[in-house]
């Protein structure tokens, strides 16, 4: 039997209603306050959109939008006019709900003069006479071709190894120091240079013909009363704009006049965010009738500053002597298509770099991968090793012209006087001590290979060509989004390969975020669906034709039954309200769609949120089904008989009430308030004098589908007397025309009229997890990697999903953290730390008398709230927590705030080694993407933030484990054996040079011409490492898949280390002496040239280096083959060209020395006897220890079922790496 924990302190309550309960510690709960993450009231990410105030001036006259569907009054389809005799001569207004703290901020603030843009209406010149704005051409290319050069210049010497070697081919122009040629020492950075220059001139001029493009399009632009043709790019600020539908908004517009006479135009932002749902924008009342083509309007907008705050706008406008408020629902962006609406007027208040989706527009996030930073201690080592070689030839030159000082004169290759001229003179000489100074200069120019130039352009074309085969994956396509892994940050792409912890948001990332209505419980009755029934769906005939919802959803019989009933009985009066109240509280607007039957139209029901999209399609189901929207009131089709109801006024969902509101006219002249929100908002504002038994059945209701999975909503409604409607009408008119802390008072006047409500019932609603997310996190967990998931949703939403997900186990232990207070929080914390180590001992007692390792192993899940969370983060108690979550298999975070998920991250962040990846898909998940090592976003339902401020972008959860347990696994792999091949390939060309200036009398003189030494790391054995580096792979896909385990090998860093740099670097020195010493030793005493023997070597170590890297070659292909043997070949007939040139020093001499037999088996012997040591090396470890590696791979070769089986049981076991 598990162990049952329970440190309880004060109270405890059950975590699910499952049947098999895990063993639960529980620490005191309390209700968390505060839910940024909900939309109204339902577990999920508010959409930042619905951050806008609606606010136009509207009468409540029988006005209709182009979505009315206009029928004849026949049947029992007729149309119910509402009128509301007492109140329609006053005009009706969207209300605002909270704003997020940028948009608070700066409506708390009145705009004065010198903080304002001051925009007259259609008098671009008086606009621009004292500020001259930005024109409305835009830029994204870096570079002009007068800048290209200097400022790519400059851009690619920010590597400090870049300036390095140009030092270096500056201090070789110098006569004293000269010892390649002037053109010859430029040459590897010029190479590397001009490589980079060209594939970021490609780039830029791919972004110069987009701006091009962009910047020559044609919008219509009102010029002398009439409306004309005008590019995009010569459109000024003030000038009045018309568009048509489906066209681009060119700038930042503040809307004036639609085509719908209430002022109402819709507009797609998929361009902007990437939500393709419609969202509604207004123009004001009085702008309405305003005809440009027939007078002259006139008019003044003080607006704010040009800022990055695409979802707040703050400006007034002042027009026929008035002076009206604006806000961000009356402002159309750039990139924006205006839909359903078939024109609108506007006038540019931002354009050209000034708008702010320009303002937004970055790209992606710069970091620097683990690997590379780690190589940089390695570079610094051998940059010591460098200057210690250095040293040693200074210091033995020195001694060498102390002997010999007598006859430095007649020296043949020591000239020191020079009779040429038939004077005695000093010939290139210059004292003892400055000689020493430029030999050690002179030992820095031939050795400067040591620090590999051409390492950081390979790592970059290898990181492309891994990025490709990421991006062209198919196991990372997804088909329901049509979208391809996407790779937004080149340089830590090997960084996949060693990711310890994994930060996961839940909704859209481990769920769909597509919601299907489950079940209800309505004046305390459950009808949970448990005799769902899937019929054809409700529908109405309008002229003959069928209209039905677009989704199908499943009906309670029972429930229908009571719909269809209406106010004839008790239980079907709560259900008509209630299915009233989903129906019309929502700010959702439905679209006729044609299909392929003439006879058969769809209403498809766009809004900004799933979760208001399905509640609309369960109300249409029931028979409530929403007709039309306008600003001004709403048909609704209620068992076929078409009702009109008056909007009075709307409070839409902001992050601090938690719900929203509307406020209808009814047909008998009543006027009742609708809201639905959050159980945790709704219950406060809630009358629990009435109807107690009804709400805590309904509380009993919600906490079962809580249990269940799934979201949860809580309904709620009171009608307002003609008093009461006018106080709120008055408070609320004073709120929307404040220009001084307008968002709050608004928040204030929704929250005093959302009180006393008679609770109506509460709705479930699925999320479902996507497809193979159970799987993908089992695999990460036995891979080794610690998931967390950190979410808005309620603690009982998310503990269900967590089994689902096989995040929880009925094995586990669970510490449940719920505290309201700093002490409490302390408290729990520390009793938590208590129980996992007597856990933990439990654990290592068992282990020990059982004999099998992890036989008792106890796993341990800590569960924890926002609320907690407030009083640990940025506190002493932020390492207490972290010392809990060290020890816990599982963490769990709910009700979090978007900056308290970034927290979390930070917590481990800053106090471990290890790597941090995080992956979601909303706008509230950007801070944690952007905090952790590694940032993922998912391309799903709430738009592109996530993506755009990502790392990596793909569809789908369960791509995470193709990305890091195979891709991650391979990147890692080649990159680290890449580095210490580079650092190897130039060590031992150094090494030889250096081998030869000591039988030299270190005058830094080479047998290998100076073509050769500058062409070894550019083109001698350059290609391979990349080929290799992109293309081999040490394990294939389905091992790696199936054995999750063998990611541990970035963990332990197995690919690249200190001991593997060190072994490297002896092997470099022992290859090195091996190819000089050879060929010393069997030409020594003959009348063999330098440059013949120069070219030995030179043939040598190239076939030496291609094939030790022949060697670790795991997947051949034809590709591997070109580029490792093709790069002999290439040196040789470079070698053969060089000396070919009578031009050039050695001339002929590879032709003299090749004919000779000595030659051949000097080649031979140099392979041999390099080689065979690093071979009886690698052999001997891999038969006594094998790594998991090479036990799969062996496995793979041999495809036994011994094999398999031996896999399994020797697979090192998951072991945590000490802490810090």
């Amino acid at each position: 039997m598990p162990l049952t924990l329970d440190i309880s302190l004060s109270q405890t309550r059950h975590c699910n209603n499952r049947k098999e309960n895990p063993p639960i510690a529980i620490i005191p709960t309390s209700s968390f306050p505060w839910d940024p993450g909900f939309v109204f009231g339902m577990d999920s990410k508010t959409p930042v959109e619905n951050l806008y105030s609606i606010e136009p001036a509207l009468s409540s006259s029988s006005r209709r939008s182009n979505f009315s569907i206009q029928s004849k009054a026949s049947g029992g389809n007729s149309i119910r006019e509402v009128t509301f005799t007492d109140l329609g001569s006053k005009p009706v207004r969207y209300g605002s709900h909270g704003a997020d703290s940028e948009t608070n901020a700066l409506s708390q603030k009145e705009i004065n003069d010198e903080d304002a843009r001051l925009v007259h209406i259609n008098d671009p010149v008086k606009t621009n006479e004292r500020f001259e704005f930005a024109g409305n051409s835009i830029r994204t290319a870096k570079y002009s071709i007068l800048t290209f050069v200097p400022r790519n210049l400059f851009e690619q010497f920010h590597r400090v190894a870049y300036i390095y070697f140009l030092v270096i081919a500056v201090l070789n122009q110098l006569p004293q120091l000269a010892v390649f040629g002037r053109g010859a020492s430029i040459l590897p950075l010029a190479i590397v240079l001009l490589v980079t220059a060209v594939k970021d001139a490609y780039e830029d001029y791919r972004r110069h013909r987009s701006d091009r493009i962009e910047n020559n399009r044609l919008a219509s632009v009102l010029v002398n009363y009439q409306f004309q043709q005008k590019k995009w790019k010569n459109i000024q600020v003030g000038e009045i704009i018309k568009l048509h539908a489906n066209e681009t908004i060119p700038c930042d517009i503040v809307l004036l006049s639609t085509s719908d006479p209430t002022g109402v135009a819709y507009v797609q932002t998929i361009n902007l965010d990437g939500e393709s749902n419609l969202k509604t924008r207004y123009a004001k009342q009085e702008t309405l009738t305003k005809i440009p083509e027939e007078g002259k309007i006139t008019g003044l907008i003080k607006c704010e500053k040009p800022n990055r705050n695409i979802y707040g706008f703050q400006a007034n406008m002042e027009i026929d002597g008035k002076r009206l408020s604006l806000g961000p629902s009356n402002i159309i962006l750039r990139g924006c298509e205006l839909k359903n609406t078939a024109w609108a007027v506007g006038v540019a208040v931002y354009a050209g770099r000034e708008t702010k989706v320009m303002l937004n527009s970055s790209g992606a996030p710069s970091k620097r991968s683990r690997l590379e930073t780690h190589m940089n201690l390695e570079i610094i080592i051998l940059s010591l090793f460098l200057i210690a070689l250095c040293t040693v030839v200074s210091v033995c030159a020195a001694v060498w012209l102390r002997r010999h000082r007598d006859e430095l004169d007649f020296l043949p290759f020591y000239r020191r006087k020079d009779f040429s001229d038939g004077e005695e003179d000093d010939y290139n000489y210059y004292g003892w001590g400055m000689e020493i100074f430029f030999t050690f200069l002179m030992s820095v120019i031939v050795f400067q290979i040591m620090i590999p130039i051409s390492l950081y352009i390979s790592m970059e074309l290898v990181r492309v060509g891994q990025a490709y085969f990421m991006i062209r994956d198919t196991q990372m396509y997804d088909e329901s989004s049509n979208s391809r892994f996407q790779c937004r940050a080149l340089n830590i792409n090997e960084d996949l390969g060693q990711i310890k912890y994994v930060f996961s948001d839940k909704t859209g990332t481990l769920t769909e975020n597509k919601m299907e209505f489950q079940c209800a419980s309505i004046w305390g009755v459950d009808y949970n669906g448990g005799k769902a029934s899937s019929v054809d769906g409700y529908y109405v005939q309008v002229d003959g034709k069928v209209l039905r919802p677009k989704m199908k959803v499943k009906t309670d019989p029972e429930l229908l039954q009571f719909a269809r009933s209406g106010k004839e009985t008790k239980e079907g009066s709560h259900v008509y309200d209630f299915f009233l109240a989903l129906a019309a509280c929502n700010t959702i607007v439905p679209l006729i769609i044609d299909t392929s039957d003439p006879t058969v139209k769809l209403i498809d029901y766009q809004g900004e949120s799933p979760d208001e999209q399905a509640l609309v399609y369960a109300a249409a189901a029931y028979g409530f089904m929403l007709i039309e929207r306008t600003s001004g009131h709403i048909v609704i089709d209620i068992q076929g008989e078409r009702q009109r109801f008056n909007v009075l006024g709307l409070h839409e969902f902001d992050s601090d009430r938690k719900r929203m509101s509307v406020i209808l006219g009814f047909p008998d002249k009543s006027v009742k308030l609708f809201v639905k929100g959050a159980d945790t908002s709704m219950f406060s504002v809630i009358e629990r004098s009435l109807n107690v038994n009804i709400i805590r059945t309904t509380e009993a209701h919600l906490h079962s589908y809580s249990s269940s999975g799934l979201r949860t909503l809580v309904v709620g409604m009171r009608e307002l007397s003609t008093s009461e409607f006018e106080v709120w009408h008055s408070a609320f008119e004073t709120a929307s025309t404040a220009l001084m802390g307008r968002a709050s008072l608004l928040r204030k006047v929704a929250s005093n009229i959302e009180n006393n409500l008679c609770v109506l019932g509460a709705s479930g609603i699925e999320d479902k997890l996507q497809k193979g997310v159970p799987e993908a996190i089992e695999s990460l967990r036995t891979a080794g990697i610690k998931v967390w998931v950190l979410t808005g949703d309620k603690q009982e939403t998310a503990i269900s999903i967590g089994y689902s997900s096989k995040l929880l186990t009925s094995k586990m232990t669970q510490f449940i953290i719920n505290s309201n207070s700093k002490e409490s929080c302390r408290k729990s914390l520390e009793d938590a730390i208590i129980m996992s180590k007597k856990l933990m001992t439990i654990s290592d007692t068992a282990n020990n008398a059982g004999g099998t390792s992890g036989a008792g192993l106890t796993p341990v899940a800590l569960i924890i709230d926002g609320t907690s969370l407030v009083y640990i983060l940025d506190s002493e108690l932020e390492e207490t927590l972290f010392q809990l979550a060290c020890n816990c298999s599982v963490v769990l975070c709910c009700r979090v705030a978007p900056l308290q998920k970034a927290g979390i991250v930070a917590l481990v962040k800053n106090r471990t080694s290890d790597m941090t990846l995080a992956i979601g898909d909303g706008a509230n998940d950007v801070s944690m993407i952007q905090m952790a090592d590694v940032g993922v976003g998912i391309s799903g339902q709430e738009g592109r933030q996530a993506v755009m401020a990502s790392d990596f972008a793909m569809g789908q959860f369960r791509f995470l484990v193709s990305l890091l347990l195979v891709h991650g696994h391979w990147n890692y792999q080649r990159m680290g054996y890449m580095i210490l091949y580079n650092f190897y390939r130039n060590a031992v060309f150094v090494l030889l040079l250096f081998w030869y200036v000591l039988f030299t009398c270190f005058t830094l003189t080479t047998a290998i011409t100076e073509w050769s030494s500058v062409l070894y790391s550019v083109i001698y054995t350059s290609v391979p490492t990349i080929v290799v580096g992109i293309l081999d792979k040490d394990l294939s896909r389905r091992t790696l898949l199936k054995d999750p385990q063998l990611y541990g090998a970035g963990h332990r860093q197995e690919c690249y280390n200190k001991r593997l740099f060190w072994i490297t670097m002896i092997d470099t020195f022992w290859q090195s002496a091996v190819v000089f010493f050879i060929p010393l030793l069997a030409y020594w005493g003959s009348t063999i040239d330098g440059s013949s023997i120069g070219d030995l070597w030179t043939i040598a170590v190239v076939i030496l280096v291609n094939l030790h890297l022949a060697m670790d070659v795991i997947r051949w292909n034809w590709i591997t083959h070109a580029a490792i043997w093709g790069s002999i070949i290439a040196t040789c007939i470079c070698v053969i060209i060089i000396d070919a040139l009578p031009s050039l020093v050695g001339y002929w001499a590879i032709f003299k020395i090749a004919r000779t037999g000595l030659f051949w088996l000097c080649l031979l012997a140099i392979i041999v006897v390099a080689l065979v040591p690093r071979f009886v090396v690698k052999v001997l470890y891999q038969l006594y220890t094998p790594c998991d590696v090479q036990i799969a791979r062996e496995a793979e070769k041999f495809q036994s079922q011994r094999a398999t089986g031996a896999l399994e049981v020797e697979m090192n076991p998951i072991l945590d790496p000490p802490r810090r």
